[in-house]
């Protein structure tokens, strides 16, 4: 039977389960990616499960997020992870070196492998023809151990790229479009497969771009096929002997299918403050002029993992080179990896670039994740970053707009919102430039076995250790302490930014941010809950959507959540709920959503005994006063978020 890229790669990684869409499966993993936001929790999990040494393939930590250092709390961390990465044999790959994404594609990908990786942008991988999924840190360091990855065997949803990019639109553009048709929710459950003609005209770093942001839809993973635009970027890196192909049989089947002619698209932005509000430039400039210049830009930033390769810096620096952005302008210029950097200062664009005016950061995140650069509150900021949810940029009354880099460049220009097709000159041209030196020597491989053994754990103060919880109860009776709408966001959850990200490392502290963009009074109710006896939240659907940061789910359990009951959930904060003893519960019938509010008080006997033998659960819910036929005035049918497939695996986490 005709396979696709995604049924080869699953099959040649399958370890249990049947391929059938929705069906309980693990596979093996061959690779781990873990960042500094997310690492220290990981390599926390390994000390205190008694590891020795990774055994997967290969398995890195990437200092790439908590780079801004104001005081002593990040350096502590970056010390403790290196030592980490020494003691259990990953590699280590310093602070300055890149976003972990774009490194680890330069120096490590190769087709067909299976990536793991404690960041939601890990599926940029798939660029290069692997299995790519991001997960939790506890997941991630169950993978490192040697455990394989359990998930629900994703749908294929095949998407047919015909054509070639008109001038003035990129690989930002075809992610968008996605967006603007299926909504940050239209990948969910699903590996967004690529094929089709149109293939050959976008490089790996194109593909890049287009898979790092399938997080944005939701999307398993997205995956490409490995071809010769694969084998061109890993000669270039200097790795030929990585490359293999990988094709979709003729005539493979797909579960979804969608198609997208190239040559039709226009440049498109997300504004204010969903990736899923997806509009053309013209319409959003067209508005701004009618307003009499409302569409004005106080910020234009480019980089980033979602727009991380040479030719994004490369095009920017053409559009800008002999102009001068305005004063009222900050042209934010975020190079993603050393190599990228390297190479745009040997072909003179760097210089292009300062000289116009451009504000040159140091390479990582940065203020992707509001690690600095925080736009003015309620001024304009047109970024090339993958998300603009509420306050991520660092500032809590924000209004970012995502786009590519030409359309940042050409605002940045304007001063405006500005389609680049209406800046009078001619699209630049761009070859191919000249390979740098591999950034391979910055990053510390791993010690042999025996001298790793040796190695001491460096923890700073800042570092605690992960707190014990207490079993799920059998019975329970939780106030509810928040209701919240649909799409929630991790980073609403608990915010990223320059103010908590330094306490990844310490949970009992960065529990004090749960909800704070939500409801402020939220962690003081939380701890007077009399007795310590836990409490609900309730939320719509898609909860828990964008970043995979575990602390969204372990902070909160540590102010006493025991129950999230949501329309649906983002699959990788499910999970993380799961592995913290969160219980996540989805309502049989949406519509109950509406017969619960904040203060109601949720109840259940034998609990336990329920989620064990796999049956539905039934809420009693103080304050609800709708009946629906079986159950009574004041019930609530739901069931398991993720059904056997979290139960199989996970239910003595959930109850332990």
């Amino acid at each position: 039977m005709p396979r696709s890229v995604t049924q080869k790669l699953i099959s040649a990684h399958l370890v249990d389960g049947d391929m059938r869409a929705g069906a309980p499966i693990s596979i093996k993993i061959d690779q781990t990616l873990t960042q500094d936001a997310t690492g220290t929790l990981v390599m926390l999990a390994l000390e205190a499960i008694g590891l020795e040494r990774i055994s997967t393939e290969l398995s890195a930590q990437y200092v790439d997020h908590n780079i801004l250092q104001v005081d002593n709390l990040n350096a502590d961390d970056h010390l403790f992870l290196e030592s980490a990465s020494r003691r259990f044999g990953l590699w280590y790959s310093r602070p300055g070196t890149g976003i972990s994404h774009v490194v680890h594609m330069q120096r490590f990908g190769k087709p067909g492998k299976s990536l793991l990786g404690a960041d939601s942008h890990t599926p940029a991988a798939g660029a290069l023809g692997m299995l790519a999924i991001g997960a939790g840190g506890l997941d991630v360091a169950l993978a490192i151990s040697g455990e394989p990855f359990p998930t629900a065997m994703p749908g294929v949803f095949g998407v047919r790229l015909t054509g070639e990019l008109p001038e003035w639109v990129s690989a930002k553009d075809v992610i968008l479009e996605m967006l603007r048709r299926h909504g940050v929710a239209g990948g969910v459950g699903k590996v967004i497969e690529y094929f089709g003609p149109g293939l050959h005209t976008l490089s790996a770093m194109d593909r890049h771009v287009i898979a790092n942001m399938g997080a944005e839809l939701g999307a398993t993973s997205s995956v490409f096929p490995s071809d010769a635009e694969t084998r061109r970027f890993l000669e270039a890196e200097g790795r030929a002997a990585d490359w293999r192909p990988i094709a979709a049989d003729e005539g493979c089947a797909y579960d979804t299918e969608d198609a997208i002619d190239l040559s039709k698209l226009e440049p498109l932005i997300a504004t204010p403050s969903s990736p899923g509000n997806v509009v053309r430039v013209s319409e959003l400039a067209a508005q701004g002029r009618d307003k009499g210049g409302s569409q004005s830009v106080y910020q234009c930033y480019i980089g980033s993992s979602a727009n991380p390769g040479w030719r994004d810096f490369a095009i920017a620096a053409e559009i800008v080179r002999g102009r001068r952005i305005p004063a009222s302008v900050s042209f934010d210029v975020n190079p993603s990896s050393r190599e990228v950097l390297e190479t745009l200062i040997a072909d003179g664009r760097l210089g292009a670039l300062v000289a116009a005016g451009a504000r040159l950061h140091q390479t990582g995140c940065n203020g992707c994740i509001g690690m600095g650069q925080a736009p003015a509150a309620g001024r304009n900021s047109l970024r090339t970053t993958p998300r603009n949810f509420p306050g991520r940029s660092g500032t809590e009354d924000d209004s970012v707009f995502l786009c590519s880099p030409e359309t940042a460049a050409a605002s940045a220009l304007a001063g405006r919102i500005t389609d680049p097709r209406t800046l009078g000159m001619s699209y630049p041209r761009l070859a191919a430039p000249e390979p740098v030196a591999a950034t391979t020597a910055l990053i510390a491989p791993p010690l042999a076995p025996d001298e790793a053994r040796s190695v001491a754990l460096v923890k700073g103060p800042n570092i605690r250790s992960l707190p014990v919880f207490d079993p799920l109860p059998d019975s329970v009776a939780l106030p509810v302490l928040l209701k919240m709408a649909d799409n929630v966001s991790t980073d609403e959850i608990l915010p990223a930014g320059a103010k908590v990200l330094p306490y990844r490392s310490n949970v009992q502290k960065i529990a004090g941010f749960c909800f704070e963009r939500i409801d402020r009074t939220y962690v003081e109710r939380a701890r007077a809950v009399p007795g310590k006896s836990g409490h609900a939240v309730i939320a719509g659907a898609n909860y828990g959507q964008g970043s995979s940061r575990e602390h969204a789910a372990v902070a909160p359990r540590t102010l006493g959540l025991r129950i999230a009951l949501a329309k649906s959930f983002a699959r990788i904060h499910r999970q993380n709920l799961v592995n913290y003893g969160v219980l996540p519960l989805v309502f049989a019938n949406p519509a109950d959503y509406d017969r619960l509010q904040t203060g109601d008080v949720l109840r259940a006997d034998n609990l336990r005994q329920m989620l064990q033998r796999g049956e539905d659960v039934t809420l009693d819910c103080s304050g609800a006063i709708v009946t629906r036929h079986g159950l009574t005035d004041r019930q609530i049918e739901v069931v398991l978020a993720g059904g056997e497939i979290n139960w199989r695996r996970n239910a003595s986490r959930a109850a332990a």
